[in-house]
């Protein structure tokens, strides 16, 4: 009997080896064997096939040793397979190699086919809330990396087949926004974003950063009044300097004697009361915030499907919180806050509401989640944060599963670590975060420093130039951030990203614009390429790329799964080099045979077509030339 797989689009090689594997042993041996547990990995290097098998699982079964059962399920396959042309044995390891006939028919399914790596709509759908900004200050390069990460999710699931949404929530009040609403209205003297010729959300950060500098001042005043000696004296640990008290009890200075403090309390109970002149205030202030966060994601490439405001969502969670009382999943203490107790889950006691009935963050995320699964309807839900509220999110997905929330078994939380610059971490409070606009800018210097110095603009138009550079810029800002596993902490460094050698964006963009070149002579000669199928004794670099092509629908469909398009972006950096290599050692226009020459071009295609679909996954645009 033989099996062929026929077209890839029915099953691929892999899946066709495993199941005459399968197949092998319980012919072979007499027992049944799962498929899908048969192990196939693309042969190292260093070895003769394109496709080896584990045998050790098997060799119990065999009661034979691994190379003589290797050896025997390799015969098998080699007479019932038609897509195996040899094999070998290697300690008990069993090396494929596939037929050129095989690989010639996938280079054409590939060839054009501009959905390839792609799945069909499954019917389900997803929501990905990412950026969720607060309303105090600009956007930094910490939500650069949530932006990119978020959005690059979204795309890489409605690459594996759902429908996706793209939500953020933004944080529009709280005792952060009304920090840089007081500190405006009373230091402000009237100046708008317009009179000062700032970028509005850089505008109202200036005076959140303002506020803070005000605050550390009283404190440190405040830290050499009777009171504050006291204090220290009274609860200070045994040998602690006044530094180290006096560093921790900032908060609670802040909530208990600060008198910029009690102005900020007393303008968020105003706000939550709704009084008139606290609301034009605050609606001013954040309509210059959302003017300069568009203009930000506008350069980003990202948009959104939907938005909310944590100004809509916190009275529902006080709702919720009243339903979660009656039903015993919270309990009030005597001075009237409301609290969870997840002591038994391996968390602590939460406070889900304030002894004066305002609401914590997490009042307002247990509001938005049931008003947007009302809405929505998905089955899932995916909170694109920073790993430094991996604990809040833990506590927020039990409780709502205490709550009995049908929708609590699809949250997930995609975690990531911090991004710093080479000069260390930055710090909003002490003015120290670099913008993202000023990022941005300065990726797009260096881009185009590099290029004016390498020559690569004569020739090109000013509209081209100009958007070729945004690109590159773009493309280096963008592959340099999402490159990295989302859990791992990470240096940003703008002069490394556009490096044109290392493993960035450019690199991977030269390659496809020298891919792109080919393309258009093929147009200008009226090149035929349908001798490529003709083409027999595919070489060890095309058998590289064709290797590589091969896997990359299931690296989409596991970079979905996983949360973690740095599988992509590096899967597209491991086929730009294999690339590069192929170019290197082999002779494309001026092969040896119309049919080599029609195969590698055909293939040249493909990986063209596969860098920028993958690159687009990422949301980094292709530059025509560099």
């Amino acid at each position: 009997m033989t099996y062929f797989c026929g077209s890839f689009f029915n099953m691929n090689i892999v899946s066709t080896l495993q199941g005459a594997v399968a197949k092998a042993v319980t012919e072979l041996y007499g027992e049944a064997t799962d498929a899908s547990k048969v192990l196939v990995n693309t042969t190292p290097p260093d070895f003769t096939g394109d496709y080896s098998v584990v045998i050790f699982p098997f060799v119990k079964i065999a009661k034979k040793s691994p190379d003589v059962a290797a050896a025997e399920i390799g015969q098998y396959l080699a007479d019932h397979v038609s897509e195996v042309k040899a094999y070998n044995v290697v300690k008990g390891f069993l090396n494929l190699e596939i037929s050129d006939s095989y690989w010639q028919s996938f280079l054409q399914t590939v060839a054009g086919n501009e959905s390839f790596g792609t799945t069909p709509n499954n019917g389900k759908k997803v929501m990905v809330e990412f950026s969720s900004p607060n309303t105090n200050k600009p956007l930094h390069l910490g939500h650069i990396r949530n932006i990119l990460l978020g959005w690059s999710c979204t795309r890489l699931l409605e690459a594996a087949g759902y429908e996706v949404i793209k939500t953020q929530i933004i944080n529009d009040r709280g005792v952060a926004i009304c920090k840089s609403m007081l500190s405006w209205l009373k230091w402000g003297e009237g100046k708008t974003p317009e009179s000062e010729g700032i970028k509005s959300d850089h505008f109202v950060g200036d005076w959140y950063v303002l506020f803070e500098q005000k605050s550390k001042a009283e404190y440190d005043a405040w830290q050499q009044t009777e009171v504050a000696h006291q204090l220290f004296e009274s609860k200070s640990k045994p040998n602690q300097e006044a530094k180290d008290f006096f560093k921790d009890y900032k908060n609670k200075w802040f909530n208990e004697f600060s008198t910029l403090g009690a102005e900020v309390r007393e303008m968020l109970l105003k706000w939550e009361a709704h009084e008139p002149e606290t609301m034009a205030l605050w609606q001013k202030m954040n309509g210059w915030v959302y003017a300069g966060f568009d203009q930000t994601y506008h350069n980003l490439g990202v948009s959104f499907d939907k938005l909310y405001y944590e100004s809509n969502t916190y009275l529902l969670g006080k709702d919720i919180v009243e339903d979660g009382l009656a039903k015993g999943v919270f309990f009030k203490k005597e001075d009237g806050s409301v609290w969870v107790d997840l002591t038994d889950a391996g968390h602590d006691q939460k406070v889900v509401l304030r002894a004066d009935g305002t609401s914590v963050y997490i009042t307002q995320d247990l509001g938005t989640a049931r008003m947007r699964h009302a809405e929505l309807g998905c089955e899932k839900y995916v909170y694109v944060v920073a790993d430094e509220q991996n604990y809040h999110f833990q506590v927020l997905f039990e409780t709502l599963k205490r709550l009995g929330e049908p929708y609590a078994e699809g949250l997930h939380h995609l975690s990531y670590g911090l991004v710093e610059l080479p000069t260390g971490r930055m710090k909003t409070r002490e003015g120290t975060v670099v913008d993202a606009d000023d990022l941005v800018a300065e990726v797009l210097r260096i881009a185009t420093e590099q290029s004016s110095e390498r020559g690569e603009s004569e020739g090109v138009s000013q509209e081209e130039k100009q958007e070729n550079l945004r690109r590159v810029g773009m493309g280096a800002l963008k592959f340099f951030i999402i490159k990295v596993h989302p859990k791992k902490k990470m240096i940003f460094n703008p002069e490394e990203s556009v490096d044109l050698q290392g493993q960035t964006g450019p690199y991977i963009q030269y390659s496809h614009v020298r891919i792109n070149g080919l393309m258009q002579r093929i147009a200008r000669e009226n090149i035929d390429l349908a001798p490529a199928s003709g083409y027999s004794g595919i070489q060890t670099q095309e058998k590289d790329l064709l290797l590589a092509l091969h896997e990359y629908p299931d690296v989409v469909q596991k970079a979905a799964a996983e949360y973690d398009p740095s599988l992509v972006a590096n899967f597209c950096y491991d086929l730009a080099k294999k690339y590069h290599k192929f170019w290197h050692d082999l002779s494309v226009f001026n092969a040896d045979t119309t049919e080599a020459r029609a195969f590698r071009l055909s293939l040249s295609k493909s990986v063209g077509q596969v860098l920028k679909s993958g690159m687009g996954l990422l949301g980094i645009e292709m530059p025509e030339r560099m």
